[in-house]
Parts: structure tokens; C-alpha cells; sequence
């Protein structure tokens, strides 16, 4: 049985933001039987003795698959998804054409939108007004590729979902609240086809039990 770390009681900003998400997002499409071990973050549990001993980083998500331990959310989507034999073709030209995305995805794009974010925290009052202009240029940037990319495509990678779909719509959340999609039609259609999905659904009501607050909180 899997168990997956995830947070049980978080700061509120921090309702929908959690990598965890992408990690009951992929045990809930792929089927596997799993449990919740969940973290009190707000209680210092993640900075506890007892979860150093699991993870040095101090961090969530991470899986316990009977006694193998996995961290890092694209590394736990990956795994997941090898383990089951789903959202990742068998072949290796097809799964190779899968991880370059998820890199893509976490690397790239990600990297990109996670910084807009932080100084967005650290910098609301926009002291470093050309970090923020130029910040915002290269997730376009990024932005106009990924629609070049799905002119034709439903999936970012191969004809069916896979998990660079779920990285990639995983990473795109972080702008969600923003208008950043808005020149952007077929990556915002692609974000909504992605999200739209039972198993996203299903994760979304699981969360929002295990946070005891409501689903429109975390969407």
C-alpha cells in the first residue's frame, strides 16, 4: 500500500498551492490503492524528528511505497505512473517524448511561473519593476510556445493524456488568478481540458475533506 505524505492542516495561502495535489492527482488516475498520512504543517510536524527521518528536506509530498521512498512531486508523478503502467507510453522513443515534456514543464515553464510568484511576495510594492516586466515577457515567451505547440494537439505529448499533462496543467496553475493565459486560447483550453478531468475532480474533493474546507477554496 502506498502511503502519500500530504498536508492536513496549512497556512490558508497555502490552500491549492501544494505539490501534493499533483501527487493524489496521479494516484487518482491511475488507480493504484493508497492511503493519506496527513502533515500538520502549521504544528511544525514537517520540521518534526519523526518526518526528518523519512525526507532530509523537511517538505511534502513524498510517497512510502511499502518501504521504498520517493520525494519531489515530479519524481512521485514519474514513479507512479511506471509503477502502473499508465500516462506514460511503454516504448522508449514514446516515454522518452513523455519525460522531455515533464522536464519542459518543471524546468522550464515552471521555474519561470514560481519565480513570478515569489516576487510577487517578496516584491509586492514592485521595487524591481523591470524584474517584474521581464519576468512576465519570458513566461510568454514560454506561453506562446506551448500554443504553437497544441495548434493540433489535445495532449501535450503524445495522442492521450500522460503525465507531462498533469505536470504541465500542475505548473500552469500557478497563474490561474492571472491574465497571463489570456492571449493565449488553445494553452488556456488545454489548462481547462486538463482540469476538467474525474480524476482531478476526485482529488480536488479528497483535499478539500483532508484540509476540512471547501472545494472552491483549492480549485
Amino acid at each position: 500500500m502506498i502511503t502519500l505524505y500530504g498536508f492536513g492542516r496549512i497556512f490558508p495561502e497555502g490552500h491549492g498551492e501544494t505539490k501534493d495535489l499533483w501527487a493524489q492527482w496521479a494516484l487518482e488516475e491511475t488507480g493504484l490503492p493508497y492511503r493519506v498520512h496527513a502533515l500538520d504543517h502549521t504544528g511544525g510536524e514537517l520540521d518534526g524528528e519523526a518526518y526528518s527521518r523519512i525526507i532530509p528536506f523537511h517538505q511534502a509530498p513524498v510517497i512510502d511505497d511499502d518501504g521504498f521512498v520517493v520525494a519531489e512531486s515530479a519524481a512521485i508523478a514519474l514513479y507512479l505512473a511506471e509503477k502502473a503502467g499508465k500516462l506514460i507510453p511503454g516504448d522508449a522513443q514514446g516515454r522518452i517524448r513523455v519525460v522531455q515534456w515533464c522536464f519542459a514543464a518543471v524546468a522550464s515553464v515552471g521555474t519561470t511561473l514560481v519565480c513570478i510568484d515569489l516576487i510577487g511576495i517578496f516584491d509586492s510594492g514592485k521595487a524591481a519593476p523591470k524584474l517584474h516586466e521581464d519576468l512576465n515577457k519570458l513566461a510568454g515567451r514560454w506561453l506562446r510556445d506551448l500554443e504553437r505547440r497544441l495548434q493540433n494537439r489535445e495532449w501535450i505529448a503524445c495522442a492521450d493524456f500522460t503525465v507531462a499533462d498533469l505536470m504541465m496543467s500542475s505548473v500552469l496553475r500557478g497563474i490561474r488568478k492571472t491574465d497571463l493565459m489570456e492571449p493565449f486560447p488553445k494553452v488556456k483550453a488545454y489548462y481547462e481540458r486538463c482540469h476538467a478531468r474525474p480524476a482531478w475532480q476526485r482529488m480536488l474533493d479528497l483535499c478539500a475533506e483532508r484540509l476540512g474546507i471547501f472545494v472552491d477554496d483549492i480549485r
